[in-house]
């Protein structure tokens, strides 16, 4: 076991706290003084950060990413908590299986997908990843492994998925996995010139496809504002991909070093929007594409945040209702805050998820990836779209949230005091904690 003093931040970068990260591949060990776990830290806030209250330890699951056992006939597979999502897509995609629900980066364990109860753009079919987790092995606060599912200890299981930690360390994860036809998927996309455009096609599309998801210009304006491309998507069967080679290894590019505070702005976020608008052509386009191309494109470049300078940025999800009237008028608010985002994802939702604070609910999703000014900005931005989320019945994701208040969220998680006696039920000293936790509900 190795314990090191370290600067730790988010995936945006806009807050770095010094901690003890202990590094082990023993996770029951090290779980026992430890008050927060961590994964390969995509979360973009502060859900990954600890408490700045006192001086904690907190443990890097990575190391521990063995897959116990997997049953080849129903494709359960029992793992780690710090196996990667990618590590698992190597291992199996070619024996024919997938995991049931992935998000838009493969740098996530299997214990933050849990944690954050991932969603993908095949949410308005498969819903939630914590859907299909079986069972999980929790040390909570108290001390005690738990092992955990929908008919044991059922509480505990279900405020552990999408419950960003705080439950307690997880320390394997059980779940049912995706038989797949082939390593390929067919991709059909299309441009609109409105944003009625795009939402009529996005919800036309989720009765037609299994995975659905939009890109949307958030600089166009007047009559083109919210302009975009629709994305659907299919595995592929074996008779379409006959003959086709195993794709060679992915080309991959880092950005070496900060780029300058500023570069991404309004402007320069305009000329990429307005370029990969255009670039993609007025006809429908189809091909075959791999996962990673198909669910991971950012992950070509590695540390992309850094592109955003060392103010870093912010991204806001909010779900709200499907209809068109709430995301223009998100839009207006946006370009009225000198806001701007080239990362944009537009994505429709299904039944709400079964975890006690499950973000994604039945109604259209919306990411944006907005550089960080000033953090009295950031958070004056995050307010002012938080309430009109709020006069909508939307809910922000903590997994990307930065600055939302406590007040706000409460409003949103209608069943936060049901989660709060779940954690203290298991953790009646508070031991386990993070910085969001500070923020949302205080010291």
């Amino acid at each position: 076991m190795m314990m090191r003093k370290m600067l730790l931040s988010g995936w945006g970068r806009q807050r770095w706290i010094e901690t003890a990260l202990v590094t082990t591949d023993d996770l029951g060990r090290s779980s026992r003084g430890a008050s927060l776990s961590r994964g390969l830290g995509r979360a973009y806030g502060d859900a990954a950060l600890p408490t700045e209250r006192h001086k904690v330890v907190v443990m890097n699951t990575t190391p521990a990413d063995r897959i116990l056992s997997f049953d080849r006939q129903n494709g359960v597979l029992r793992a780690e908590a710090g196996l990667s999502l990618g590590e698992l897509t190597r291992l199996y995609v070619d024996r024919g299986w997938f995991s049931p629900v992935v998000p838009g980066t493969r740098f996530v364990t299997l214990g933050g997908m849990v944690a954050a109860d991932i969603h993908g753009k095949n949410h308005h079919v498969a819903q939630t990843f914590g859907r299909h987790v079986r069972a999980l092995a929790v040390r909570a606060g108290d001390g005690r492994v738990y092992e955990c599912s929908r008919a044991q200890h059922s509480d505990l299981f279900l405020a552990t998925i999408g419950g960003m930690g705080l439950t307690g360390h997880i320390l394997e994860v059980e779940l049912t996995m995706d038989r797949i036809p082939s390593r390929w998927i067919y991709e059909e996309s299309e441009r609109w010139d409105t944003l009625e455009g795009v939402f009529g096609a996005l919800r036309a599309a989720r009765d037609a496809w299994p995975m659905t998801v939009a890109w949307i210009d958030t600089s166009a304006s007047g009559a083109h504002a919210g302009r975009g491309i629709v994305m659907s998507g299919r595995w592929a069967n074996a008779e379409e991909t006959q003959g086709r080679t195993k794709p060679r290894k992915e080309l991959s590019v880092r950005v070496p070093i900060d780029l300058p505070n500023g570069l991404i702005n309004p402007f320069t976020i305009g000329l990429m929007n307005t370029f990969w608008y255009h670039k993609h052509g007025r006809r429908k386009r189809t091909h075959f594409v791999t996962p990673e191309q198909y669910f991971w494109p950012l992950d070509g470049v590695r540390e992309w945040n850094r592109v955003f300078g060392r103010r870093g940025f912010f991204q806001y999800q909010c779900v709200m209702p499907s209809e068109l009237g709430p995301f223009q008028k998100l839009l207006a608010l946006f370009r009225a805050r000198r806001a701007c985002s080239f990362v944009t994802v537009f994505k429709d939702c299904g039944a709400e998820g079964d975890g006690i604070l499950s973000f994604p609910k039945t109604g259209t999703t919306l990411a944006v990836d907005i550089p960080v000014r000033t953090i009295d900005d950031a958070r004056e931005t995050t307010r002012v779209f938080n309430e009109l989320v709020l006069a909508h019945g939307g809910r922000i994701y903590l997994a990307k949230d930065s600055f939302t208040d406590g007040g706000d969220f409460r409003k949103m998680y209608p069943r936060l005091d049901e989660w709060q006696a779940v954690r203290r039920r298991y953790d009646p000293d508070g031991l386990i904690g993070s910085a969001m936790a500070d923020r949302l509900f205080g010291a």
